[in-house]
């Protein structure tokens, strides 16, 4: 049995005035016969980094939106839980940061080769669209964003973060 990796990354709520949320859709890497989901920008804090600047360092790498760290403000959720690839075990802690943004003109450029290869494609979904069923069967991470999205979009703040559901079988 391999070593279990501890894991944390950073991730944001992209929300704009009409409520809606900006998700990605790429491969869903982890999941034998699920082709592809939808996920929020994000990835992995380095070392040294805080959860606050990996997700702002995310921002500009992914979508070109360069943000300070601070403007994000507290952690908003978590979720966590365990994942494996390429024969290694990991488990891993989101922490789920929210932006409100006027508009966005996503970026690409500054992702890397292995980022461009999984990602194919970004969408504004709205509040009804979180509501219903993901398109062909894909899943929508993390679970239960819908509900949360409604909330923040109506400026209803947690006073702690939410814990939303892990998203892969254990």
């Amino acid at each position: 049995m391999s070593e279990v990796i501890s894991r944390a990354s950073a991730r944001v709520l992209l929300i704009d005035p009409a409520g809606r949320i900006l998700l990605y859709r790429g491969r869903f890497l982890q999941v034998e016969g699920l082709r592809y989901a939808w996920f929020t920008p994000g990835g992995g804090v380095d070392p040294g980094e805080s959860e606050q600047q990996a997700a702002a360092r995310e921002l500009r790498e992914e979508l070109g939106h360069i943000v300070a760290p601070e403007a994000l403000g507290p952690v908003v959720a978590t979720s966590e839980g365990p994942w494996s690839e390429g024969g290694r075990r990991f488990f891993s802690r989101d922490f789920y940061f929210l932006l409100r943004v006027d508009g966005l003109d996503v970026d690409t450029s500054g992702m890397d080769e292995e980022e461009r290869a999984v990602t194919d494609r970004f969408h504004w979904w709205t509040q009804a669209e979180l509501a219903g069923p993901p398109p062909d069967g894909e899943e929508v991470v993390p679970r239960e964003l819908g509900p949360l999205v409604a909330r923040l979009a109506a400026g209803d703040l947690p006073a702690s973060p939410i814990a939303l559901p892990w998203h892969l079988p254990s």
